[in-house]
């Protein structure tokens, strides 16, 4: 037990309300513009599983992968497996644990998810390694957390339509957005150990612009899905809401100044996807 705190500790379980949100709001989106009615109890169980195993695995994988650099950079030197707190074969372990709970609970949902699973997790393995080889590693990674949204819809409808396809594609410029600004705290260490990200790449000015673009895209994506779908004004408050949390977010950083880095990435995006999911859970409610 006590491992396993430490690999729960190790992987931040908790940030797995990052995405677990947009699965639910593709969950119960996708089944009402489809299918006209709410998930089932038994879709949104198994759904839970799927995203608690996906991510656990992912993560667990990019600890394991990334080691190396993780025992060089001060910032991430005291992290589980460069402290010695875990084996290399534990971690390993609760990887291959992980992805039979998500084949499990995708088997659990419809043969659709089935076929699908080997896409999501290539993009879930191939992350870890991205930053060897491109800059454009962030984008991967949101393509990796925007499947939580396509994933959760294809659970409850059975297919994969533009409407989920434009939800996927707002949620990954969302992930893709943080995450640049999370990794400004490391472009020194990743140029000097030849890895690659967009602030190491282009400049931590130039990276918080892309950041800022791929918000606003995000935005729009999700304007142009109030405009396809039957959503209402409740929807519009969650984005003019979500609008303001990354206005916010983005004044919270500056090229100067990144000292408020963990609030704008950690509580700024936790909150975000909670308040896009309530209020389309509230504009769904309400009709």
């Amino acid at each position: 037990m006590n491992k396993l705190k430490i690999i729960l500790e190790m992987i931040k379980f908790e940030h797995t309300i990052f995405a677990l949100p947009f699965a639910f709001m593709g969950a119960i989106l996708g089944s009402f513009v489809v299918n006209g009615t709410w998930p089932t109890l038994w879709q949104i169980f198994w759904i839970i599983v799927a995203m608690v195993g996906a991510r656990s695995a992912a993560m667990a994988l990019n600890r394991l992968i990334d080691r190396r650099f993780d025992a060089e950079n001060p910032r991430t030197a005291m992290r589980a497996i460069p402290a010695g707190l875990l084996k290399e074969k534990e971690v390993l372990l609760f990887i291959i644990v992980s992805f039979i709970v998500l084949f499990f609970a995708a088997f659990q949902l419809n043969m659709l998810a089935v076929k699908l699973l080997p896409v999501a997790v290539f993009f879930l393995v191939l992350y870890s390694y991205t930053k060897r080889f491109t800059w454009a590693c962030h984008l991967i990674l949101g393509i990796a957390i925007g499947l939580a949204p396509l994933g959760g819809w294809v659970a409850t409808t059975g297919q994969v339509d533009w409407m989920g396809v434009l939800l996927f594609v707002s949620v990954a410029l969302w992930t893709a957005g943080f995450d640049v600004i999370y990794a400004c705290q490391d472009a020194e260490f990743d140029r000097e150990r030849g890895l690659y990200s967009i602030p190491s790449y282009f400049g931590i000015a130039k990276a918080l612009k892309l950041a800022r673009l791929f918000h606003i895209v995000t935005i729009a994506g999700f304007i142009g899905l109030f405009i396809v779908t039957s959503l209402h004004v409740w929807f519009v408050v969650g984005i003019i809401i979500a609008s303001m949390i990354l206005v916010y977010e983005h004044r919270l950083v500056s090229p100067n100044d990144l000292s408020k880095l963990n609030t704008a990435f950690f509580t700024m995006n936790g909150v975000l996807s909670v308040v896009v999911f309530s209020f389309t859970l509230l504009d769904l409610v309400m009709r």
